[in-house]
């Protein structure tokens, strides 16, 4: 079988697809790389010149580790698997950040060494400064993975669901279903109850449908082989980006472990 993507919503920042004739190990495996595989920028250290906000400087450094940054895995490569032994723009990139009160600064502010290293999103709130307050900083990203920690996770959120397969035989049309439906996908057709193509990919599989028919003439099963998939991205890379390099890293590990196995 091959293995197919029918694509259902896309944008920069999410995705709703589904994978059809592959396992659920390669369907988790999606899963798992989009959330802590693929290695993403994200600020690890500061240099702080001058704050006298009524941030403490750790307080600060922990809001702008978790500020996204926009990546590329061509560009950079993580700190970890890097050779440098200091500052090196193959696996670090500089921001700085000077500003002064009265005034909300936003990540919009920080000015980045690599015009293709900005903030995923302009208008998030650092510090709110009072007049003559001030904040300047030197701030250091780095390449991680988010296996390490969560400020290198690119996916923010990531699942996916069988298939469902409600099948409706001997119905009576009491329509008893269509009112236990809590997403109010269940119909009454010319026959029988009935669920659309595309409302079928709304079942939750709480199956209080089976429980409420009386005659035992509903039947929710899912395919084994098939599943729906739900993405988002924190904007460090778009969601189409952000499967696409998962596939690519489970691709490598596959051929790694390929040639371990060949030397044994």
């Amino acid at each position: 079988m091959t293995m197919e993507v029918d694509i259902l919503e896309l944008s920069d920042r999410s995705a709703k697809f589904v994978l059809s004739n592959t396992t659920t190990a390669f369907a988790n495996g999606i899963r798992r790389a989009a959330l802590a595989d693929v290695p993403t920028l994200a600020i690890t250290e500061i240099n702080i010149y001058n704050n006298t906000s009524v941030l403490y400087d750790e307080q600060l450094g922990l809001r702008l580790a978790l500020i996204p940054l926009t990546s590329n895995m061509e560009d950079f490569i993580p700190k970890e698997e890097c050779n440098c032994g200091d500052f090196c723009p193959a696996c670090q990139v500089s921001l700085t950040l000077s500003a002064e009160g009265p005034g909300m600064v936003y990540s919009q502010d920080l000015v980045s060494s690599d015009d293709k290293v900005q903030p995923a999103d302009p208008n998030i709130p650092i510090a709110d400064l009072r007049e003559g307050q001030k904040i300047v900083l030197e701030a250091i990203a780095q390449m991680g993975y988010g296996n390490k920690h969560s400020r290198w996770q690119a996916g923010v959120a990531c699942g996916y669901k069988n298939m469902p397969i409600v099948e409706f035989s001997g119905c009576d049309q009491c329509g008893k279903c269509v009112t236990e439906c809590p997403v109010n996908i269940i119909k009454i057709g010319t026959n029988s109850a009935e669920i659309s193509t595309e409302d079928m990919l709304k079942c939750t599989l709480c199956r209080l449908c089976v429980g409420i028919c009386e005659i035992d003439a509903i039947d929710v099963k899912v395919d084994e082989h098939s599943f729906i998939f739900t993405v988002e991205s924190d904007g460090s890379y778009s969601t189409k980006e952000l499967i696409l390099n998962a596939g690519s890293v489970i691709k490598d590990k596959a051929t790694s472990l390929s040639e371990i196995l060949s030397t044994l």
